[in-house]
C-alpha cells in the first residue's frame, strides 16, 4: 500500500520521502559496532537471495548539511523509495547501507544519544580498506547488484568512483547523477534561448562550487561540449575555456596554491584571467560582471550565495535569456529563490533549482517557471537501464545517453516558455525512456550481458520501440487489489 500511494502521488510525496524533508529527518535521526572485518558475515545475514539495488553512504556529506554520521541512513532509504516508485525496482530487492567509520561532527561526538561510533572518522588506507571490504562482500554474494554511492565527502567521492567504476557495476549519484541532470538542463536552456543544442559549446558558464557535485558537472559538461565539437583533443581544450569556477576562496586560477587536483583542469590560466580583468580569488560578483555569462550555475551548498548584487550583475549577460541554476539542497541551501531571480531580472530568464519551489506570478499574467533539476529524473533510469541490460559497468556513454534522453523529453513549445524539466508526475514514463536509452547505449558499446531470460544476443536484435516495451514489462508495479465483501 505504501508504494501504491507513493507511486500514484509521486509529485506530492517525493518532497517528503526525498529532498527537502529527508535532510531534516537525517539531522534529527537519533553502526552499533565497528564494521571492519565483519562485512562478509553481515552481507550474508541479509535475508534476501537477490538484491538488485544498493544505495550506500558513509554519512560524511549529507545533502548540504555536512557530516551527520550514521544519521545519513535516511538518504539511502529515501533514494531506494524512489527506485521503487519511479523505476519499478522490486522493494524486496533493495538494500540501504550505512557504513559507520566514525564522524567528525563535534556535536554528535558529544551527544550521549548518538547511535554511531563516537570516534573521529577513519582516513587514508584504513578507510579505503573498509570500503574495499564492503564492495568485495556485496559483489561476492550478489554479482549482478548495482551499487549507488551517495553523499560521500568530495575528498573520497572521486577517488572511490575512479577506484571502482571500471571493475564493479556502480556509480556516484552526486558526481554523475547531478551532472547528468544539470547537462539536461543546460541543453534545455540552449533550446529555451531559441538555439539548437549543438550551440551548447558556445555557452559561457560561471560555476559557483567546486565540491564533488560541481566538479562532476564540470567534467560532464566539458565532455558534452567536446563531443559536439568533434570529440578530439582540441575540442576538449576548447570546451575547458567556457567555464569560470568560483569556490569559497574565489575564482580558481593556476595561481592558486594547494589546488584540488580535481579542480585543476578548470583553473583559469593567469593570462586568460588577466584578459578578462580578473585575478586569482576574484569574488563571484566580479566574475559575473566581467564574464557576462550565459549561465550562472550554483552547486555550492551555500544558501543565498546568489545575492541581489550577483543577480544585478547578471543583467549585463551577453545572452538574450540568461539561465540561473540554484541547484544546492536542501531548500535553505539554494543559492537564491525564484522570486529573487525573477524580481531582479524580469521574466526573460530561465530558472532551475535543486529543491522544489513554486512558480512565480509575474506582471501581465505571466508565469516565472521554476524548474526543479532533481536527480530523481535520472538515477532511477540509470539504475534500471543498467540492471535490465546487464551491463558490466556504467560507462560515460550510458550516462550521456541518459542526460540527452531527458533533454529531448520536453516539447519545443514547453521549452520556449522556459520549462526545461518535465513534471515529476510523469516520473515513471521519464524513467522508462531514460532506462531504454541506457540499455540501447550499453548494447551499442558491447557492455550488455543480458538480464534473466533476455540474453545479450536477443537485446541486440530489439528495436528502440521493443527496448522501451522490454523496460516497461520489467518495472514492478504495486498492485493493491480492491476488497470485495461477499454478503452472507
Amino acid at each position: 500500500m505504501y508504494y501504491k500511494v507513493l507511486s500514484e502521488n509521486i509529485e506530492e510525496y517525493a518532497p517528503i520521502v526525498y529532498t527537502p524533508t529527508v535532510g531534516l529527518v537525517c539531522q534529527n535521526y537519533s553502526g552499533f559496532a565497528e564494521d571492519r572485518g565483519e562485512m562478509m558475515s553481515m552481507v550474508y545475514n541479509w535475508p534476501a537471495d537477490q538484491v538488485d539495488m544498493i544505495v550506500v553512504t558513509d554519512g560524511s556529506r549529507i545533502l548540504g548539511l555536512g557530516d551527520l554520521g550514521i544519521q545519513g541512513i535516511g538518504i539511502a532509504i529515501g533514494k531506494l523509495d524512489l527506485y521503487v516508485a519511479a523505476a519499478g525496482i522490486n522493494p524486496h530487492r533493495v538494500l540501504p547501507v550505512m557504513i559507520d567509520v566514525g564522524t567528525n561532527n563535534e556535536k554528535l561526538l558529544k551527544d550521549p544519544l548518538y547511535l554511531g561510533l563516537q570516534q573521529e572518522r577513519l582516513d587514508g588506507e584504513e578507510y579505503l580498506s573498509v570500503i574495499d571490504e564492503f564492495m568485495r562482500a556485496v559483489f561476492t554474494r550478489w554479482p549482478n547488484v548495482i551499487v549507488q554511492f551517495e553523499d560521500f565527502q568530495s575528498k573520497w567521492a572521486f577517488k572511490l568512483l575512479q577506484r571502482y567504476r571500471n571493475t564493479y557495476r556502480m556509480f556516484n549519484d552526486d558526481v554523475q547523477g547531478t551532472a547528468g541532470v544539470a547537462i539536461a538542463g543546460l541543453l534545455g536552456a540552449v533550446r529555451a534561448q531559441g538555439r539548437p543544442m549543438i550551440d551548447f559549446p558556445k555557452q559561457k558558464i560561471v560555476v559557483a562550487g567546486a565540491g564533488s557535485a560541481g566538479i562532476g558537472v564540470l567534467n560532464a559538461a566539458r565532455k558534452t561540449m567536446a563531443r559536439l565539437l568533434g570529440n578530439n583533443e582540441s575540442a576538449f581544450e576548447s570546451a575547458r575555456s567556457q567555464f569560470w569556477v568560483v569556490d569559497a576562496l574565489g575564482l580558481i586560477t593556476e595561481d592558486r596554491s594547494d589546488i584540488d587536483p580535481e579542480a585543476l583542469p578548470f583553473a583559469r590560466k593567469v593570462r586568460e584571467a588577466d584578459r578578462q580583468g580578473l585575478r586569482e580569488g576574484a569574488n563571484l560578483v566580479e566574475v559575473v560582471k566581467k564574464v557576462k555569462p550565459d549561465v550562472l550555475l550554483g552547486l555550492s551548498a551555500v544558501g543565498g550565495l546568489f545575492s541581489n548584487e550577483v543577480l544585478e550583475a547578471l543583467k549585463d549577460s551577453t545572452s538574450t535569456r540568461p539561465a540561473i541554476f540554484a541547484m544546492s539542497n536542501p531548500t535553505k541551501n539554494a543559492e537564491c529563490t525564484p522570486e529573487q531571480a525573477f524580481t531582479i531580472l524580469g521574466d526573460h530568464i530561465i530558472f532551475a533549482s535543486g529543491s522544489p519551489f513554486k512558480n512565480v506570478d509575474l506582471e501581465d499574467g505571466k508565469i516565472g517557471h521554476c524548474n526543479q533539476g532533481n536527480n530523481m529524473y535520472l538515477f532511477p533510469g540509470i539504475g534500471l537501464g543498467t540492471l535490465l541490460s546487464g551491463a558490466r559497468i556504467i560507462s560515460d556513454g550510458m550516462l550521456q545517453a541518459a542526460a540527452e534522453c531527458l533533454a529531448a523529453y520536453m516539447k519545443e513549445e514547453e521549452v520556449l516558455r522556459g520549462v526545461i524539466y518535465p513534471s515529476i508526475s510523469s516520473i515513471r514514463d521519464i524513467t522508462k525512456e531514460v532506462a531504454a536509452a541506457v540499455v540501447k547505449e550499453a548494447v551499442e558499446e558491447d557492455l550488455a550481458e543480458g538480464y534473466r531470460s533476455m540474453d545479450a544476443r536477443e537485446l541486440k536484435r530489439l528495436s528502440q520501440e521493443e527496448i522501451v516495451k522490454y523496460v516497461q514489462n520489467n518495472m514492478w508495479n504495486p498492485v493493491y487489489p480492491t476488497l470485495v465483501y461477499k454478503n452472507d
